[in-house]
C-alpha cells in the first residue's frame, strides 16, 4: 500500500511507454502532475486507489504519450477562432458571401479578417479573390484576407488606408500584386504584408484569450499536447501569458519570437532586449524557445536552385542577405537563445547551412540544437552536411498533403515528390521532428503520422521512397520532439517521474486501417494529469 495513493489510475489494453525494449503495460498511476507507477497487470496498481482516486477503466483502450506539433501557429488558430470562416467556402461567390454576412453585423470602418487555413485550389475558380471582388462584399470596411503566413489579399478600402498606390515602392523581400494590366489586385506577399497588417487593430484581449482557449482545445482534441509556435510577436506572447493565467490553454506552448520583417542585427538586439524578462521562466505550460527567422518566400516563393516549372525566369526570393543573417543569428546565440530559421527550397537550405556553418565556426561551443532548420524542403543533397553540423530539422507532412497540387504547378512533380525526405533524415542520423505548419497544413497527431507513413497527398502518393514506419512517425512527435525542446527528461515517454501527458485511443492506432488512421482522434488527452479533452473536460 502506498502512503499517499494516486489521483488517477488508468487501466487499459496497452500503455505504450515508448521506452526502448519495454513491453506494453496495462495500468498507469498519476499523482499530482507526474506518473508514479506502471504495471503489466491491469489490477497491478490497485493498491494506489484511495477515496480520492479517479479511475479510468478502459479495457480496450490504447495509451500513448501526448504528441508535440513542433512547427505550427497556434496564434493564427486563435485569431481564426473568431475570424470569417472562409475555409468553408468552395467558390469565390461563397467566399464573398461569408465576408458580406460579417460586414452586415460589423460597424462601418472596422476591419474584417478571415481565417488563413485555406487554399485557392480548393475553390472552383482555383485562384485567389481580387481586391475588386472583395469590394463587392463590402466597400465600407477594410478587409484582410489571409492565406497561410505569407499571403494577404485586401480590398480597395484597405489599400487606401495603407496608402498603397501603383507608385508605392515594393519592400525588399516582398511583392505588391498587380493584374495583367498592371493595376493593383490587392495581393501582398512576405515583406509587403506589414504595409497593411500594421494598421489592423489588435483584437480585444479577452477575445484573443477566448480564441486561444478554443484553438488550443482543438489541438488537444487531435492528441496534441504541446505546440511549438513558430511566429509569436511580443504582443502575442503577452496574450499567451494572459491565457495561461486564465487557465485557458489546453496545450503547452513553446514560443519562437518572430524576427520576420526585421532586417538588421540592431533590430534583432532590440527584440532580444524585450524578451529578457521571459528567459528564466520555468512554467511547464508556457515558455520561450528562441527566435524565428525566415529566409525565403515560402510556398509561392521558396528559393530554388533551378527555375520554377511555371516561370523559367523565377527561382524564388530570399528575405535576408547571408552576411546580414549571420550577424543577426549571432546576436541571438550570443545572448543564449536558440534559433529556428525557415528554409523551404533547396537554394534556401544550402544558404541557411552556409550561414549556420559560419555561426558555429565563429561561436565554438554552442550547445547542440541551438540552430534548427524549419521545413528543410528539398533538402536531399544537403542532408549529410546538416547532420554533420548537428542541425536538427522540423518537417511538416500535412503541409505537403494539403499543398501538393499548388507545389506541382510551381515546381513540377519531381520536386514535389522530393519534399520532406524523412527516410533520408532518419537513415543519416538527423534529429528530425514533425509538425503541421498550420494554417498551411491541417494539424492532427494521427493525420501527420498517416501522412508520413503513406506519403499520401491531395494529388495521390508523392515520393513513397521517403516514407517512414508508424513507430518512427510516432517518435518524431514524441521522443524526438522532446529532445528538440530539451524536455526529454520531462516528457515524451511514459515513465515514473515524467509529466503525465497522455492520450487515450479507443483502438490501437498501430492496427488501425490506413484510411481510418488519418482522421482518428483520441477519446481523452491529459496534460500533467489534467483532462484537457474528453468526457469531463468541459469541451
Amino acid at each position: 500500500m502506498t502512503d499517499h495513493g494516486a489521483d488517477l489510475l488508468i487501466r487499459a489494453a496497452a500503455v505504450h511507454t515508448l521506452v526502448p525494449g519495454q513491453d506494453p503495460q496495462r495500468a498507469l498511476a498519476v499523482r499530482g502532475d507526474r506518473i508514479v507507477a506502471l504495471s503489466s497487470d491491469p489490477k497491478g496498481l490497485d493498491a494506489w486507489v484511495t477515496a480520492r482516486t479517479r479511475i479510468l477503466d478502459l479495457p480496450r483502450a490504447t495509451v500513448l504519450p501526448a504528441f508535440d506539433d513542433t512547427h505550427t501557429h497556434l496564434i493564427f488558430a486563435g485569431h481564426s477562432a473568431h475570424d470569417v470562416p472562409v475555409h468553408r467556402a468552395r467558390t469565390i461567390p461563397e467566399f464573398l458571401e461569408l465576408i458580406r454576412e460579417r460586414a452586415a453585423t460589423t460597424p462601418e470602418g472596422q476591419w474584417i479578417r478571415t481565417t488563413a487555413n485555406w487554399q485557392e485550389l480548393n475553390l472552383a475558380e482555383r485562384r485567389l479573390p481580387t481586391a475588386a471582388e472583395l469590394d463587392q462584399a463590402t466597400e465600407r470596411h477594410p478587409v484582410l484576407v489571409k492565406r497561410g503566413g505569407h499571403n494577404d489579399v485586401v480590398n480597395s478600402c484597405a489599400l487606401r488606408l495603407a496608402g498603397i498606390t501603383e507608385d508605392t515602392p515594393v519592400p525588399a523581400g516582398g511583392v505588391i500584386g498587380r493584374d495583367a494590366d498592371g493595376r493593383l489586385n490587392g495581393r501582398l506577399i512576405d515583406n509587403a504584408l506589414g504595409l497593411v497588417e500594421r494598421l489592423v487593430p489588435a483584437q480585444d484581449r479577452a477575445r484573443r484569450v477566448d480564441g486561444l482557449r478554443l484553438a488550443s482545445g482543438q489541438y488537444a482534441a487531435t492528441g496534441i499536447g504541446t505546440v511549438r509556435d513558430c511566429a509569436v510577436s511580443l504582443d502575442d506572447y503577452a496574450v499567451l501569458l494572459d491565457a495561461r493565467d486564465a487557465g485557458a490553454l489546453s496545450t503547452r506552448v513553446r514560443a519562437l519570437i518572430s524576427a520576420i520583417g526585421l532586417s538588421s542585427a540592431a533590430e534583432v538586439d532590440d527584440l532580444l532586449d524585450a524578451m529578457e524578462d521571459w528567459r528564466h521562466s520555468a512554467d511547464p505550460w508556457l515558455g520561450t524557445w528562441g527566435v524565428k527567422f525566415g529566409l525565403d518566400g515560402g510556398l509561392e516563393a521558396g528559393a530554388t536552385e533551378e527555375p520554377y516549372a511555371c516561370d523559367h525566369t523565377f527561382s524564388g526570393t530570399l528575405t535576408w542577405e547571408p552576411d546580414a543573417l549571420v550577424e543577426a543569428v549571432e546576436a541571438v546565440v550570443r545572448r543564449g537563445w536558440r534559433v529556428g530559421t525557415h528554409a523551404y527550397g533547396d537554394r534556401a537550405v544550402r544558404i541557411l547551412l552556409d550561414v549556420y556553418e559560419r555561426v558555429l565556426r565563429n561561436n565554438p561551443g554552442l550547445p547542440g540544437g541551438t540552430l534548427v532548420m524549419e521545413h528543410g524542403g528539398l533538402a536531399g543533397p544537403e542532408q549529410p552536411r546538416a547532420v554533420a553540423l548537428g542541425v536538427p530539422v522540423t518537417i511538416q507532412q500535412p503541409l505537403l498533403h494539403d499543398t501538393a497540387e499548388v507545389e506541382r504547378e510551381f515546381w513540377g512533380p519531381e520536386r514535389v515528390a522530393a519534399l520532406f525526405p524523412a527516410r533520408g533524415w532518419l537513415d543519416q542520423g538527423a534529429l528530425v521532428t514533425a509538425g503541421s505548419d498550420y494554417p498551411v497544413g491541417q494539424f492532427g497527431a494521427m493525420r501527420s503520422v498517416w501522412g508520413m507513413t503513406t506519403r499520401q497527398t491531395v494529388i495521390g502518393v508523392q515520393g513513397p521512397q521517403h516514407s517512414i514506419t508508424y513507430d518512427e512517425a510516432i517518435a518524431l512527435h514524441t521522443t524526438h520532439a522532446t529532445r528538440l525542446l530539451g524536455e526529454d527528461h520531462l516528457r515524451g515517454t511514459l515513465t515514473p517521474g515524467r509529466l503525465a501527458d497522455l492520450t487515450l485511443w479507443d483502438q490501437d492506432p498501430a492496427r488501425c486501417p490506413s484510411d481510418a488512421l488519418r482522421d482518428l482522434d483520441p477519446t481523452h488527452t491529459l496534460l500533467g494529469g489534467r483532462l484537457v479533452h474528453g468526457a469531463g473536460s468541459g469541451d
